[in-house]
């Protein structure tokens, strides 16, 4: 989610001052050089395989599509890989896919979960990607024989780009992210001829908070394109549930359960008990003890205090003695750090079954995050592979994993013109509120896996039960995995379960009463 590019944001906006500097000012009339904008290119194959029990005949439209500026001229390239059943009548759903970041190309949920190949990386967590070769596996759990996948990579990721008059500034915000976006989603119904047929969005992590203001735009915007629905994995509405920083004091509530989950796992608490059991514990006590325990803070009695944290220790398997030096305040990354510090371990963020080995055994906070590079080497090797060679794809630049400059970047400052600024979380509730009010037949589903240290599946069952979303419209489901649950083989298995009963049209809400 890369809140570090928030805080980066915040800094700049204090540090630049708002005159410019008279030595390296430009004349109105000065403009910076424009790109060259070559021909699109697109790239067309054919296959078939087995989906869903099905032998499906499809084929892959992978190329540029060009999105014009104010004055019409193309300023920015998005490259998308488009899988199309044969055939296919103009009422066959399409999903539209996205991954997060911001910088993150789609590559995870086409060859994770959603595409029709899948990368083979060890399901228990147990052991990394290594070096090459790969395994690229048929993917018999994509969602083919359903709906048509569309996975987009935005401005800066995969091989998308600025052309022309375009800038990297223009698309690296909300507003140039939302509306590039919806731009493509309007090209693309009208070049297939599906304006009628469901349409669904899916994005993980930043992707679905980028799905829920791109949900508002497509609602709200100059051209009405109507959603079905959205799958949300790893939700990011509101990032005040997803940020692990001092004074913070609702991440520290959001945050428990996952430590809970993570320390059961590991086998530091929670042993002899159910997770459904020790899970619904951890809840209830963040939301009916330990909140109310950081409002008193200092105010609390000695034996109050003792208490909780007691009961931090019960939850989390730390030394209640380290407990008590933190002020009963666990920040995210020094639980990772903490945990298995006995075992020289430390835990991933992205999924807490992870666990690197470090050099430095005394640190206060892991050097990196052993979720992301025990398979990240898999993935980026798999998908120049198979962009070459299955799809033929052949371009003059490498293709963008994961764009450091995108998310260092973004403009996180999404204010209303003529507010006056001052720092606030990210929160798009309101806008995925807005959509569903507006187009009573979009579904929203939510999936969360216990083990994701970035995202935790406590705050979106808050998030969820707030800013006015219609709850009989809304399906929470929860994974024996992380951030990326579909590593999970067994917890992919569940997953795709569910999306499956999802676009059936039927809404399974896995929320504990």
């Amino acid at each position: 989610m890369m809140m570090r590019a928030l805080f980066m944001a915040l800094v700049m906006a204090f540090a630049t001052p708002a005159f410019a500097d008279p030595e390296t000012a430009k004349p109105d009339d000065e403009k910076t050089e424009s790109k060259p904008v070559p021909d699109p290119v697109m790239f067309e194959s054919k296959h078939s395989g087995v989906f869903g029990g099905q032998k499906i005949a499809y084929h892959v439209e992978a190329g540029e599509t060009y999105i014009a500026n104010e004055e019409g001229d193309p300023a920015a390239s998005l490259f998308t890989i488009s899988y199309i059943r044969d055939n296919a009548g103009a009422d066959r759903p399409v999903t539209f896919v996205f991954n997060g970041g911001p910088g993150s190309a789609s590559v995870w949920l086409n060859l994770g979960l959603l595409g029709p190949k899948r990368v083979e990386v060890a399901s228990d967590a147990d052991a990394d990607d290594g070096a090459a070769p790969y395994r690229l596996l048929d993917n018999e759990q994509s969602m083919l024989n359903v709906t048509d996948l569309v996975f987009i990579d935005p401005v800066g990721t995969g091989y998308s780009r600025v052309v022309g008059d375009g800038e990297n500034a223009d698309y690296w915000n909300e507003d140039g992210d939302a509306s590039s976006i919806a731009e493509f989603i309007r090209i693309w119904i009208t070049k297939h001829k599906r304006w009628n047929a469901p349409k669904y969005l899916a994005g993980e992590s930043f992707g679905t908070t980028r799905a829920a203001y791109l949900a508002n735009e497509l609602t709200t915007g100059d051209v009405d394109i109507a959603l079905n629905g959205i799958v949300l994995i790893s939700q990011a509405l509101d990032y005040e549930g997803s940020t692990s920083v001092d004074d913070n004091v609702y991440s520290y509530i959001t945050y428990l359960p996952s430590m809970a989950a993570a320390a059961q796992y590991h086998g530091k608490a929670g042993q002899g008990v159910a997770q459904a059991d020790f899970l619904g514990e951890a809840r209830a006590f963040a939301r009916d003890e330990y909140g109310p325990a950081l409002l008193k803070g200092d105010r609390l009695s000695p034996d109050e205090r003792a208490h909780i944290r007691d009961r931090l220790a019960y939850f989390t398997g730390l030394d209640p003695v380290y407990i008590e030096r933190s002020s009963l305040r666990i920040l995210m990354p020094r639980f990772q750090k903490e945990l298995l510090r006995d075992r020289g371990l430390a835990l991933g963020r992205l999924d807490g079954r992870y666990a690197g080995d470090e050099a430095d055994d005394i640190a206060e906070t892991p050097e990196d995050d052993a979720a992301s590079y025990f398979v990240s080497s898999a993935y980026s090797a798999l998908m120049n592979q198979y962009l070459s060679t299955d799809l033929g794809v052949e371009m003059d630049r490498p293709y963008m994993v994961s764009s450091n400059e995108a998310g260092s970047q973004w403009d996180f400052d999404d204010k209303a013109e003529g507010e006056s600024w001052e720092p606030h979380y990210v929160n798009v509730g309101r806008q995925l509120t807005t959509a569903m009010r507006h187009n009573t037949a979009l579904k929203v589903m939510v999936a969360s896996g216990y083990y994701d240290l970035i995202c935790p599946f406590f705050d979106a069952e808050i998030t969820f039960g707030r800013y006015g979303i219609p709850q009989d419209r809304v399906a929470l489901t929860y994974y024996q995995g992380g951030h990326m649950m579909y590593l999970n083989d067994g917890a992919m298995d569940a997953l795709v379960a569910d999306i499956r009963t999802f676009y059936a049209g039927n809404l399974k809400d896995a929320r504990p009463d």
